[in-house]
């Protein structure tokens, strides 16, 4: 979520400015010839994790995953507005009710809140984020900014509220 955000020398640190054809990370600025470069260093990072998933166990699937990260903070959400186990089947079976609405509701919208955050900061590794923030907040951001937002939000909101457990069986 911070990667974004980070200011390096006057602009985003890590920024993958595509019409421009750059790639910055910090310091360094990659072009379209600089490609073999950075290839090698996904690759890197690649086999690292590989090596330490395999030398630690479930260090990457169990702590660093997102989409375990992101199921912990779903699953948090749900127990903070809706209780624990027990409480959640009981309210599912309770009849709709004001309280009932008002729980869910919240659930439901703190879901959203953190889809919607991920979604925007992962379409701000490849706009800049401090512009995109005001233009989505004003309506005025254009089509395919907007587009990969709503989509990344709803990938999340679906993946993390529903299919976590299918998607990671834990």
């Amino acid at each position: 979520y911070l990667g974004p955000w980070i200011q390096w020398e006057g602009r985003q640190a890590v920024l993958f400015d595509l019409p421009a054809r750059k790639f910055y990370l910090f310091e360094w600025v990659f072009w379209p010839q600089d490609f073999f470069y950075l290839a090698l260093l996904l690759m890197i990072m690649a086999y690292a994790l590989f090596f330490f998933t395999t030398l630690a166990g479930r260090l990457w699937c169990g702590y660093a995953c997102p989409q375990t990260v992101w199921t912990s903070i779903f699953m948090y959400l749900e127990q903070r507005f809706e209780g624990s186990r027990n409480q959640r089947m009981k309210l599912d079976k309770a009849p709709m009710s004001l309280e009932k609405f008002a729980r869910k509701g919240m659930k439901h919208s703190s879901w959203l809140f953190v889809a919607f955050m991920t979604g925007m900061t992962f379409v701000g590794y490849f706009y800049p984020i401090r512009q995109l923030v005001p233009e989505l907040a004003t309506l005025s951001t254009g089509f395919w900014q907007a587009a990969w937002t709503v989509f990344f939000t709803l990938a999340t909101y679906i993946n993390a509220g529903w299919m976590r457990e299918q998607v990671c069986k834990y």
